[in-house]
């Protein structure tokens, strides 16, 4: 199962995340709200540190494939992670922009509607899903990190119906994560809150979660 530990903040975070096998880490950067929030220069330097390591994932709330190229240009991560809806450019612009990329599209599952919209960004020439629980249309919009879980049936049905890799987030914790694979059967899951204690990653929490979806069988 491919684990992505998000919100590292630090070369000392993105350390003990790998050393406990995450394959992936996330880096956020600006966002409206949520956690983890990190300068470009500094997802910069982790990302250097972590080359050949772990995977690297630039979350970004921008919605113009131009402004993600030149972030991506800045932070030289293997992933980009778009946590809102694109609507300036496309997907393929973006791969034109920056060599080798893998795109993973963020879709924040709440009713039918979600399905739909990821059927379609699905056959949108993305790498990949990212299911989580946010909610792009509030007066201040939650685009990650908000510790709730979603209607992980919905998300079984997105995982049914893609043939791309779907990850799954949103209110994972060591206790709960095991159910989550078993219903969705995600390609990987992704965590930010639930390996925290006071915003800093507690290795405890870490060492726990990952022990859990190691040992998880679907």
């Amino acid at each position: 199962m491919y684990i992505k530990i998000c919100c590292i903040s630090s070369i000392e975070e993105a350390i003990l995340a790998i050393s406990y096998g995450a394959s992936a880490i996330g880096l956020v950067s600006e966002m409206p709200s949520g956690p983890g929030v990190i300068e470009d220069e500094l997802i910069f330097k982790i990302s250097k540190f972590a080359m050949g390591k772990a995977d690297t994932f630039l979350l970004t709330s921008k919605q113009s494939s131009s402004e993600i190229i030149y972030q991506l240009s800045k932070c030289k991560t293997t992933t980009v992670q778009i946590v809102d809806e694109l609507v300036d450019g496309t997907y393929q612009d973006i791969r034109d922009g920056i060599e080798n990329i893998r795109i993973i599209q963020v879709v924040h599952v709440s009713d039918d509607r979600s399905v739909e919209y990821a059927i379609l960004v699905a056959q949108s020439g993305v790498d990949g899903l990212l299911l989580d629980s946010g909610s792009p249309v509030s007066k201040k919009k939650e685009l990650g990190g908000t510790g709730r879980t979603h209607n992980w049936i919905l998300s079984q049905e997105i995982v049914e119906k893609v043939k791309i890799p779907v990850y799954l987030a949103g209110g994972l914790n060591s206790d709960n994560v095991c159910d989550a694979i078993q219903i969705v059967k995600p390609y990987g899951v992704d965590i930010c809150s639930g390996v925290r204690t006071n915003h800093k990653l507690d290795e405890q929490k870490l060492k726990s979660f990952v022990h859990n979806v190691s040992k998880c069988k679907y």
